[in-house]
């Protein structure tokens, strides 16, 4: 049984993954389908549960980790350091190619905000029983709503709190500027409720491992997704959906999605045709931070490379744009990007290569 389960998580893993490549390096971004961009502002599209998926697949993985007999100071020492070395990764590949000048380093993005969502979700995890967890995931969700309400603005983009909190910190040299002004997706204020995206995933994880029978834990889990994507909707009215914001509604939608989808790969796993499948995500799946950012660091070096008057990239893309449709084109040139990562972390499997921090 324990090990059926690994596998469905190991799967979610590898699949999240495979998604994060295929929104974040497409052929064009001014040809992608609309599922695979973000929502502009309030609401979700299909590519905003990939991040959440991916913080509360580090929720179960943190499961894992708490099962060892490991003394306190050794746990602290162990989650301080790899939280450090996950930000300080985020922010050299923020640098990446290294030219840019560092009054305009962006500080914040994907790994800083899995590195500080880890960073409190871990002790909390550990060091909690399960009541004090989930009041203080409730917490965490109220709080962080009434905080809002001290912006000029609440949810908008320029009169937020979160806004506000991240320019008194790092100021608006080091925040990302996609939306036309100094906002950063992933800044300081908004991963306080993205420590309960990985907290769900840790409580997702402990029931499907722990409570028996296993049709019980899967009845369980079942009921809770379902429950905390309608609770996600029912605050939407009053606390939208935003990812940008990481609103608590967001954290219900997105936690309850993740719950589900989990569970629906584990009810899939004696489909005999799709093994095959499994095990390809499987093996994308055992080197996660690696493959990501050699993702990221494989697309600039794309961009790097001169091919006649183009880069590399666009290069490449062309070939794909010249016989297909312009969208069609982009999202092949996604899916080979996706491959390549594929071939990699297939290589590293032959090899029984794992790269840990």
């Amino acid at each position: 049984m324990a090990k059926t389960r690994f596998l469905a998580l190991d799967v979610m893993r590898g699949l999240t993954l495979a998604l994060m490549v295929l929104v974040n390096t497409p052929g064009s971004w001014n040809a992608v389908y609309a599922p695979l961009l973000h929502a502009d502002w309030h609401g979700a599209t299909p590519t905003d549960y990939v991040f959440p998926f991916f913080l509360f697949i580090v929720g179960a993985a943190l499961f894992f980790s708490s099962r060892r007999p490991v003394p306190m100071a050794t746990q602290w020492i162990k989650i301080v350091r790899r939280s450090a070395l996950i930000f300080i990764i985020g922010v050299l590949l923020n640098a990446f190619p290294f030219t840019a000048p560092l009054d305009e380093l962006r500080v914040f993005g994907v790994l800083q905000r899995i590195a500080l969502a880890y960073l409190f979700a871990a002790p909390i995890a550990l060091f909690l029983k399960g009541p004090a967890r989930w009041v203080l995931m409730v917490a965490i969700l109220f709080g962080y709503w009434a905080l809002l309400q001290l912006g000029s603005d609440p949810y908008g983009l320029t009169g937020s709190l979160v806004r506000a909190v991240d320019l008194w910190l790092v100021g608006p040299d080091h925040l990302w500027q996609g939306k036309g002004v100094a906002f950063d997706p992933e800044g300081f204020l908004s991963t306080l409720p993205a420590i309960v995206s990985v907290l769900l995933g840790f409580e997702a994880t402990r029931i499907l491992c722990t409570v028996e029978p296993r049709r019980k834990a899967l009845a369980i889990l079942a009921v809770s997704g379902v429950l905390l994507i309608l609770a996600g909707l029912l605050w939407h009215p009053f606390f939208p959906v935003n990812k940008y914001l990481w609103t608590s509604s967001f954290v219900l939608l997105t936690g309850g999605a993740a719950i589900v989808c989990l569970l629906v790969l584990v009810w899939l796993e004696p489909v005999t045709l799709l093994r095959p499948m499994y095990r390809a995500f499987q093996i994308l799946g055992q080197n996660p931070l690696f493959i990501y950012v050699l993702s990221i660091v494989w697309a600039h070096v794309l961009y790097l490379i001169p091919v006649g008057d183009q880069s590399a990239y666009q290069w490449t893309f062309e070939l794909f744009d010249q016989v297909l449709s312009p969208k069609i084109a982009s999202l092949l040139f996604a899916l080979l990007n996706v491959a390549i990562m594929w071939a990699v972390a297939w290589y590293l499997h032959r090899k029984r290569i794992i790269i840990s921090i």
